[in-house]
């Protein structure tokens, strides 16, 4: 027999698809919920790119431009039914705050920080002021996940490796956007301090089983 090719689809995952078969159990909530879990990424995708656009242009956003935000998930292919099942006023209040307070504060967004080949992220949005060696680094999270102060502790660490600076060397303030809440967080520098021996650690393992 000869099988149809598919070639549009292949690399893609069907929502009704056999690896996520749990499908065949939900009602019309259900499909709704796990239609919304899907596209999650995208929609972070999307929000994060509109922010990061509007940091880089110092372009605030102000409740008028809500419907512009809303046009760019639709235009993307975020299906109605998804977008209807987001509490988008929550979301919209939230990215509006991350992305004014980065302004302020004149943060560059989405900064690369590097270690290794092996300890690299980008953070949101960062700033360093020189002058009070003080370290600022704000995340936005569009998801229903659990959040970790940690990523952005890691990401301070990152900046203390590549730029050479000891964690007792500075001060910082590390927020999360998430939801309709914004998390504060002041690190110690004993909390840095291990993450960046951590980094060193674990980086000469793999370069010893990779070399």
């Amino acid at each position: 027999m000869i099988f149809n090719k598919h070639s549009n689809l292949e690399g893609k995952h069907a929502l009704l698809g056999a690896s996520r078969w749990q499908w065949i159990n939900d009602d019309e909530d259900g499909l709704v919920k796990r239609m919304r879990s899907m596209y999650a990424p995208d929609i972070g995708t999307i929000l994060h790119a509109v922010a990061a656009k509007r940091i880089k242009h110092r372009f605030r956003l102000s409740k008028a431009d809500k419907k512009s935000v809303l046009l760019e998930l639709i235009d993307s292919g975020i299906p109605r039914v998804v977008i209807n099942a987001l509490d988008f006023d929550a979301m919209y209040e939230n990215l509006m705050a991350y992305v004014n307070d980065a302004i302020t504060f004149k943060m560059i967004p989405e900064q690369l920080l590097y270690y290794s080949d092996y300890c690299f992220g980008t953070a949101d949005a960062i700033s360093f002021s020189e002058k009070e060696h003080f370290l600022r680094i704000h995340d936005y999270k569009s998801g229903t996940l659990p959040v970790h102060m940690e990523q952005l502790m890691v990401y301070e660490a990152l900046f203390c490796h590549e730029y050479h600076f000891k964690p007792y060397e500075i001060q910082s303030e590390l927020r999360i956007y998430k939801g309709n809440e914004v998390l504060y967080h002041k690190p110690t520098p004993d909390q840095i301090a291990p993450i960046m021996d951590q980094m060193v650690t674990q980086t000469k393992f793999l370069k010893s089983v990779n070399d």
